[in-house]
């Protein structure tokens, strides 16, 4: 371990060590939890739900750590390494096989917990991807949906990409554009999802970048008809600023009446709401020629350290979090798709904006995938793939160019973790 590292986790170990877990002021247990997604409010909301559980569980205290949000991940895996004074912790999709590799997390009872019943299908194939073993219990999710404008002309929203080409190209006159197209940071991961779509039933879900007969996704012909399409977009139905649009301009563009549709995350419902546009809807992201789409789902959620001196009281407090009340209304405070069955007959989720979400997990052509995190080169292809998008939307390279170049990478990444 260098001496920048050892200080640095030291130093973490020391903002810990006021009054780590063990026993509470009154005698009982005190448990420590650390968060990791914080903001002001989300903390509020969980602290309000840690009073719920101390008092329903007299003997026990929670100690809620919110370390800043740009290092807490990296907060977590300091303290983490000196296996002290952590009892429950936040869980993300990106950590969680590191945590688990690494021996920090216990596993969670699933089948022998009442509240396991009452968890969504997705909840409940998350809770053990890694490994096939619950070492957290998701929260929510984040999944796309289409958001479109209805008083704009549109009484239907589009059901394929060709539809909302299409539809964008008609709705783009003047200083109005069809779409909310994406072609900064993040951007070619909309590429992906269109050459996801147009692979259809070929594509295998559980490796998103791979075909059942083991060819990547970008060696296809129907990848190439994706990205021609993809491009058509941007340049017939979108504005020519969204060449460098991120997360906070797509939805701006929405939200501010310069485009009609956008494609984004539960989150921006209560961005649309709160902007003053009243004359909006939302419906399941657009499908392929073959009638599939294909998105991976964002997720987190609280799990137990291996290393707890209360293990008993750590998990009970992670299944307190996932009940359904508790669960629910976390969802709601954060816009997250909920994992309680029971959400399904809440208005919020079951009329509105958040209808779509529903009806999303029930076809089965909306097919949730696995990201390829665990390939080496997975955080490499993030920076490379928004350069070739750039690329490719501003003429500088071509479709071919760009799929050989793809699929050339991830053939590699496939013979190194064969």
């Amino acid at each position: 371990m260098t001496k920048p590292f050892l200080a640095a986790a030291v130093a973490a170990t020391l903002v810990l060590a006021g009054c780590g877990s063990g026993p509470s002021s009154s005698g009982g247990v005190r448990l420590r939890m650390i968060e990791s997604l914080t903001s002001p409010e989300r903390t509020k909301l969980i602290k309000s739900l840690l009073d719920d559980f101390e008092k329903a569980n007299p003997g026990i205290e929670v100690e809620l750590v919110s370390p800043p949000l740009d290092s807490a991940d990296q907060k977590i895996t300091q303290i983490l390494q000196t296996k002290k004074d952590l009892d429950v912790l936040e869980v993300r999709d990106h950590t969680a096989k590191s945590f688990s590799n690494n021996g920090w997390l216990a596993e969670l009872p699933t089948t022998e917990w009442p509240g396991w019943s009452d968890l969504t299908e997705l909840a409940q194939k998350k809770a053990v991807e890694i490994g096939g073993k619950a070492y957290l219990i998701p929260y929510g999710f984040y999944e796309r949906t289409l958001f479109y404008r209805t008083d704009w002309g549109m009484a239907q929203p589009p059901t394929t990409w060709q539809e909302l080409y299409e539809a964008g190209k008609k709705l783009t006159s003047g200083n109005r554009y069809g779409y909310s197209f994406r072609g900064g940071k993040g951007g070619a991961d909309y590429a992906v999802q269109m050459i996801s779509a147009y692979n259809g039933e070929a594509l295998n879900p559980e490796k998103s970048f791979y075909l059942k007969d083991k060819r990547t996704i970008f060696s296809t012909p129907e990848a190439a008809q994706a990205l021609d399409l993809y491009v058509k977009i941007f340049k017939e139905a979108s504005p020519p600023d969204s060449v460098s649009w991120g997360y906070p301009e797509m939805v701006q563009g929405f939200t501010s009446g310069v485009t009609g549709m956008l494609i984004q995350d539960p989150e921006v419902i209560k961005t649309v709401q709160e902007s003053g546009v009243t004359a909006w809807s939302t419906a399941p992201i657009p499908k392929g020629p073959s009638g599939y789409a294909f998105q991976p789902v964002g997720y987190a959620g609280w799990g137990a350290t291996s290393f707890t001196k209360h293990p008993k009281e750590a998990v009970k407090l992670v299944q307190f979090l996932s009940e359904a009340k508790q669960s629910i209304a976390f969802a709601k405070g954060n816009s997250l798709i909920p994992i309680s069955k029971q959400a399904q007959s809440d208005p919020q989720f079951s009329q509105g904006a958040w209808k779509a979400y529903l009806q999303a997990q029930q076809d089965p052509k909306q097919v949730i995938t696995i990201r390829p995190v665990d390939y080496p080169g997975w955080s490499q292809f993030l920076v490379d793939s928004d350069r070739d998008v750039q690329s490719l939307i501003t003429g500088k390279k071509t479709v071919a160019e760009v799929l050989k170049s793809w699929d050339a990478f991830w053939t590699d990444q496939a013979k190194k973790v064969s």
